[in-house]
């Protein structure tokens, strides 16, 4: 049995579910809000922390990142779902020069994930033996898009026996349409 309050006004609803440990913030007889168990806090809509003409501090303790490891070489294309990484990290040496296509999932597209005006960004980290290899070729969505990148000029090729780091900041200007910012960093 679930224990409710209702508010004063009758706009708002704060329940626990004895068998669930789960604490509900409705509004207008909708879940907004979920707390798990574990602390975990889940929210039914996107959080909108601005408010016009006010400032909106948020805190962060620690924040964690997905990071996806493979022991997989960079070559052909490689596909980067932003869905479930913020980070992919291949640890076998690069065989070949790569396109990376960014999207949501493999049956979810960024595009659809985000709202004109948003950004991501996200890391391709690509170890690289004695014949080092770039990446060639940026998609979004197996769209070509042509990255504006750090220091003016796209790579010409990777850096030999070390992690290549290529950082991509995706903004989103349209439906189907991104400007990507993006830079290579070797680290050795």
């Amino acid at each position: 049995m679930a224990n409710t309050i209702n508010a004063t006004s009758g706009i708002g609803i704060v329940s626990t579910a004895d068998n669930t440990n789960e604490l509900i913030l409705q509004t207008n007889g909708t879940n907004a809000i979920s707390i798990d168990s574990s602390q975990n806090v889940s929210f039914a809509q996107t959080l909108n922390l601005g408010v016009a003409g006010t400032t909106v501090e948020l805190t962060l303790a620690a924040a964690l990142e997905t990071v996806t490891i493979a022991a997989t070489a960079a070559t052909g294309t490689v596909n980067y779902d932003v869905a479930t990484q913020s980070i992919l990290y291949f640890t076998s040496n690069a065989s070949a020069n790569w396109t990376l296509n960014i999207r949501g999932s493999s049956s979810v597209t960024l595009n659809s994930l985000m709202s004109n005006g948003q950004s991501i960004t996200i890391t391709h980290l690509v170890t690289q033996g004695s014949t080092a290899y770039y990446n060639s070729a940026v998609t979004v969505d197996g769209t070509s898009v042509t990255p504006k990148w750090s220091g003016g000029s796209a790579p010409t090729s990777g850096n030999v026996n070390s992690v290549d780091a290529y950082t991509y900041t995706l903004v989103k200007t349209g439906s189907g349409s991104f400007t990507v910012f993006a830079s290579q960093t070797k680290y050795a």
